[in-house]
């Protein structure tokens, strides 16, 4: 065993002082080309972005386009295909509600050529089975040095949802590049910064103003608080026939919503939307008469409708699933609403609000279980309303989803108030109108009502 080992060992020694000329230099020289060439092409390009980290609306402005540029190692053939990675998984249930299937919608063009539409993935992390971020395919090209990509991407509000809470909507999406054996031939990252956009037309709130004329204008929600409101159009002429006229539904600028008006008889009417921003409401049905017996009617922001008497018993009349103004016979809130001179409610299903004579203005909430009653108990908003003397919820007129109220103030100024959400009882969330105000603009007391 003793004489074996040193044999081994001198063979070794032999070895190591071998000159390396004794090895075949073609066959030496072809071995370090291999491993050089092995090397670069286990090297990938480089992927880089045009522009900085691209700003995308969550809404409706349409289309923004992502450019990057890709470089490709020398000796790459063939097609080359990838996809864009953005970097969090989704939680939840396939198709659920919170990331839209279409939360991004994209076309694709490489160097100049476009190549339509390129699908978005959005699988989801279902009971902790693992599935990949969502991912956006690229169009498979043939390969070149570079390969300069442009992507659309078109995002709704639920895009807002993608990636961690703590990233504040900024992305940093990985894009890799493969050749047809799926080795990776360029890899970089794009970064992408998810913005609030403009709400769809029908989540944009609208707000109906009738001149001393009698004639009823109409202003839809523009999504800029800076300025709220487009210029307004004209609903049409007659409307001082009524002392009472307030939304079921509130009115949106998709032409959505309906309301009820009481004229000098009595007599309730209805009007419904039409879907339809240019004629916002069908000709006027008859409900009935007997409705003067009440000094407030508004709505109950789901479709009903509520009416104090002049005892200040509160009635509710909640509306069948027909809609269309038919409602059920009344049942009997309470009584104590006449401590209330001002009244109005949010957009469905937020509630209302109340102002008393202290200027105290209060929220009533929606039941989440119905049928029931119409409100819950109230919680105090805060003081200081006193300062206005009309006070008309609408939908969102910004940008957070969040329904909105208007205040005029004595000399004729409109002030924007933004829903809030604050936690409510049991710690559901509940909104009321903020705080802080911004001046929509004066020459609003040529009204004598705003709904």
């Amino acid at each position: 065993m003793t004489r074996m080992r040193r044999t081994v060992v001198g063979a070794a020694l032999v070895a190591t002082l071998v000159p390396l000329t004794l090895a075949a230099p073609e066959a030496l020289g072809g071995a370090t080309a291999h491993a050089a060439a092995a090397t670069t092409a286990a090297e990938p390009g480089t992927v880089v972005q045009q522009g900085g980290r691209l700003t995308v609306p969550a809404g409706d402005e349409g289309a923004v386009t992502l450019r990057f540029t890709a470089t490709l190692p020398a000796g790459v053939t063939g097609k080359v295909s990838g996809a864009l990675h953005l970097p969090d998984q989704l939680d939840g249930e396939a198709g659920g509600p919170d990331v839209s299937p279409r939360a991004l919608i994209s076309t694709c063009a490489v160097d100049g050529v476009a190549y339509g539409a390129c699908p978005w993935k959005f699988p989801y992390n279902d009971m902790g089975f693992p599935f990949d971020p969502p991912y956006l395919t690229l169009p498979s090209v043939p390969a070149a040095t570079t390969l300069a990509y442009a992507v659309t991407l078109d995002a709704d509000e639920t895009a807002l949802r993608l990636g961690s809470p703590d990233t504040k909507r900024d992305l940093d999406a990985r894009v890799e590049l493969k050749d047809a054996t799926g080795t990776v031939v360029a890899r970089g990252t794009v970064q992408l910064r998810f913005v609030p956009g403009t709400p769809p037309a029908e989540q944009r709130g609208t707000l109906h103003a009738r001149d001393r004329a009698g004639v009823l204008w109409r202003y839809e929600g523009t999504s800029l608080t800076a300025r709220p409101f487009e210029r307004r159009t004209r609903v049409g002429g007659g409307w001082q026939a009524y002392t009472v006229v307030t939304p079921l539904r509130k009115p949106d600028a998709a032409g959505g919503g309906d309301l009820v008006a009481r004229d000098r008889n009595g007599v309730l009417w209805y009007y419904g939307g039409t879907g339809d921003p240019d004629v916002p409401f069908e000709p006027r049905v008859r409900i009935g008469g007997g409705w003067n017996q009440y000094t407030a009617l508004t709505g109950d922001s789901v479709g009903g409708l509520v009416a104090r008497d002049a005892s200040g018993v509160l009635w509710h009349y909640e509306t069948k699933s027909t809609g269309g103004g038919d409602f059920y016979g009344r049942v009997r809130v309470g009584g104590g609403w006449n401590a209330y001179n001002r009244m109005t409610t949010l957009d469905s299903p937020d509630g209302a609000l109340g102002r008393d004579a202290a200027g105290t203005l209060w929220k009533y909430d929606v039941p989440a279980i119905a049928p029931g009653p119409p409100f819950t108990p109230k919680q105090r908003v805060g003081s200081g309303w006193n300062r206005y003397d009309a006070l008309v919820g609408t939908g969102e007129l910004g940008r957070d989803r969040n329904p909105d109220l208007v205040a005029r103030d004595a000399s004729g100024n409109l002030w924007l108030h933004q829903g809030e959400r604050l936690s409510g009882p049991g710690w559901n969330p509940t909104l009321v109108p903020g705080s802080a105000r911004t001046l929509i603009g004066g020459g609003w007391n040529t009204y004598d009502l705003l709904i």
